[in-house]
């Protein structure tokens, strides 16, 4: 069992497995959050446990608040304080504005956006009373640049990045950063639909990214060597 201690959300598969497994690399035990239990998950944990990492499964909605507040809460009461929190549980629900259903954009601030108060509100003050830490929040390009059909998912984004950069302010004296990965177009669920030959064109270094390249810049953000680094957001994009 390691001394360190991270917890990943929505880690069951995709960008954030390989989020989880960049950190037990790193030599943290990982304790993964999704929604319920799996086959995707147990195979998470399965490959977290080949990497040496002590961790276990957290299933909560990261969307509802008490739910939330109740998993975390206990997972303090038994584990102490996290060393690194990755926040990358996320949705898109995609429509152009004029026929966006009320229900797609509050889903999506609900998960996007509201998981970052959700999650973080019960473990920072534990954060800082254990005098340091690491907390990285996946974003994504789109924050930034924008993306036609997207404009639920890009506010949501955008203010999750505002958010890191005001919480960072807040906590470097502390001792905890506070950063943001935004990837591009990487090779997921999410993005199997896409047309590749449509995309393509306007990634320059033509070709989707693959989670292990997010995965390692996280994996990064979240060690001892990436102490001065705070209140940033980082695009892993192929030069989008």
């Amino acid at each position: 069992m390691n001394s360190n201690k991270a917890i990943v959300t929505g880690a069951s598969r995709g960008i954030g497995r390989a989020i989880a497994e960049e950190l037990a690399r790193g030599g943290f035990d990982v304790t993964i959050n999704c929604r319920a239990a799996s086959e995707e998950s147990a195979a998470t944990l399965e490959a977290l446990r080949s990497l040496g990492s002590d961790g276990g499964l957290l299933a909560f909605d990261v969307s509802d608040r008490n739910a939330a507040r109740k998993a975390l809460e206990g997972w303090v009461a038994e584990n102490g304080a996290p060393q690194a929190v990755v926040l990358n549980a996320g949705i898109a629900s995609d429509a152009i504005f004029p026929m966006m259903e009320d229900d797609a954009w509050d889903k999506v601030l609900s998960v996007n956006l509201g998981s970052f108060y959700n999650v973080l509100r019960p473990l920072v003050p534990e954060m800082v009373l254990a005098g340091g830490g690491r907390i990285v929040a996946v974003s994504s390009a789109t924050g930034r640049d924008g993306r036609a059909g997207q404009t639920n998912y890009a506010a949501s984004k955008a203010a999750v990045e505002s958010a890191a950069r005001s919480l960072a302010l807040e906590l470097a004296p502390r001792g905890i950063t506070v950063n943001c990965v935004a990837p591009g177009y990487i090779e997921t669920a999410m993005t199997s639909a896409l047309d590749a030959k449509a995309v393509l064109p306007s990634v320059p270094m033509r070709r989707f990214g693959k989670p292990s390249e997010v995965a390692s810049l996280v994996g990064w953000l979240a060690s001892p060597a990436a102490g001065y680094v705070t209140g940033q957001t980082i695009r892993v994009t192929g030069g989008l």
